[in-house]
């Protein structure tokens, strides 16, 4: 059972009232009604009844209500275990692909929060299924998903399914990413064939994109290396003038910090859009709002460079 729903049941049994409770929860009141519906029939009985003074439990509602308060009750002192205690501050949760540009907004939107109010910030870095799920499921409020345009009515049909609203936010061509040192990085055009006799860098768990096949009768064995964290991969381009990697646009700065450069690549399937999502009804808080304001400010910064 999604205890999702669980947290609606019980906000509208502690107010009272449908309308209440969804402004709460910060969603529309048609969309908490339907889900109030959907639970009562999983369960096959009804959790509320309307009266004159409002919304109030079922006989058989407050049983299960009881029940949904210690299940969220326990899950609550499961997640104590292993976060860190709230400290009342900014609250912020956002999961995303691998992507430079998006973790230096966030970096710049973490520099413009005052210490003084304390802060429970979460950043998590996965493939695009994981993140309609983690929205989805109210884990994350606000969520990036990466796909190529040929995907854009699959996963508008599973944003619409979770009930999820989707905004562009970013479409490019990836880029090579390289050491300042590459052979190709003077280059004024490269094509696939050429990047045959270097050493591609790839994410070994395919969280956002694979690795590419350029195949050639007399090509040599692919050279890769598979890595599984984002760190890595500036050092390894840095130090070895041989590798390269497929990477979404990454702002100037980060680029010169690590002596990389960008390159484009003659090589048509390698576009990709980057598109928010967050539950319909959801109304963004001020540190979301924050937040996307940095983002907004970094893809500015990009578009010279498309």
């Amino acid at each position: 059972m999604n205890t999702v729903l669980l947290q609606y049941a019980v906000e509208v049994e502690k107010t009272g009232s449908i309308t209440q409770a969804a402004g709460n929860l910060y969603m529309d009141q048609p969309n908490l009604s339907k889900a109030i519906k959907t639970l009562e029939e999983s369960l096959g009985a009804p959790i509320f009844k309307r009266t004159s003074k409002g919304v109030v439990p079922t006989a058989r509602g407050r049983i299960f209500l009881e029940y949904a308060r210690n299940v969220l009750a326990q899950l609550e002192e499961m997640e104590a275990l292993y976060k860190p205690a709230k400290t009342g501050g900014v609250e912020f949760a956002l999961s995303m692909p691998r992507a430079s540009y998006i973790s230096y907004a966030f970096s710049m939107f973490v520099r413009r929060i005052d210490r003084k109010e304390g802060m429970n910030l979460w950043l998590r870095e996965t493939n695009s299924a994981d993140t309609l799920r983690d929205v989805d499921r109210g884990e994350y409020k606000l969520g990036i998903i990466r796909y190529k345009p040929s995907a854009e009515a699959y996963y508008t049909k599973q944003a619409a399914e979770c009930g999820l609203k989707t905004e562009l936010l970013l479409e490019y061509d990836e880029r090579l990413l390289m050491s300042q040192a590459h052979p190709l990085a003077l280059a004024g055009h490269i094509e696939p064939g050429d990047l045959l006799p270097y050493i591609e860098i790839t994410h070994g768990d395919g969280s956002t994109s694979g690795h590419r096949e350029f195949k050639a009768a007399d090509s040599p064995p692919a050279n890769r290396i598979y890595i599984f964290e984002r760190g890595t991969q500036m050092g390894l381009l840095h130090e070895n003038s041989d590798t390269y990697m497929w990477v979404s646009p990454m702002p100037p700065s980060v680029l010169r910090q690590h002596g990389l450069t960008e390159k484009p690549c003659a090589d048509g399937n390698h576009r990709y859009r980057d598109v928010l999502v967050y539950r319909n009804g959801y109304k963004m808080g001020k540190w979301e709002r924050l937040f996307l304001e940095e983002l907004e400010q970094v893809k500015a910064g990009l578009m010279g460079e498309f």
